[in-house]
């Protein structure tokens, strides 16, 4: 069984069709909602996290593009400008999955996408704004 966080951008055109539901049923997926966005008439940004078997979940994303569905990986959105960092850890109390953590040997601050769900609190919480999204 594999997990994997996805975004999804929907145009307005899908935005009212059952196409997750497609997913469960026809794909054998399970889903779990991390962040959606509807602007109605414009476009719709779902946020999930996947499980199922590989090819299961392979063919589901399949499905998705070939339904006009922009589907990119949730690393891709949540940028950590390390450059930008000033490693002040302000981030790292804001984040509730344990994505940013500080390094208690070099007191820097670590970003792992993988642990990230684009909740976006890290984002005004940085006094630098070393924490960037990408939608």
């Amino acid at each position: 069984m594999v997990s994997k966080r996805i975004v999804l951008k929907f145009p307005h055109r899908l935005i009212e069709k059952p196409i997750i539901c497609k997913l469960v049923k026809e794909y054998n997926l399970e889903f779990n909602i991390l962040k959606a966005y509807v602007t109605p008439k414009e476009e719709g940004l779902l946020i999930l996290e996947l499980k199922g078997k590989d090819e299961d979940c392979k063919g589901g994303i399949d499905y998705l593009n070939k339904m006009g569905v922009k589907v990119q990986p949730l690393s891709q959105d949540i940028i950590f400008n390390e450059a930008r960092c000033t490693h002040c850890g302000v981030c790292v109390t804001s984040c509730p999955t344990g994505a940013l953590v500080m390094d208690p040997i070099t007191r820097k601050v670590h970003f792992d996408d993988k642990k990230c769900i684009a909740c976006e609190l890290c984002i005004p919480a940085c006094p630098v704004k070393a924490m960037e999204v990408h939608f």
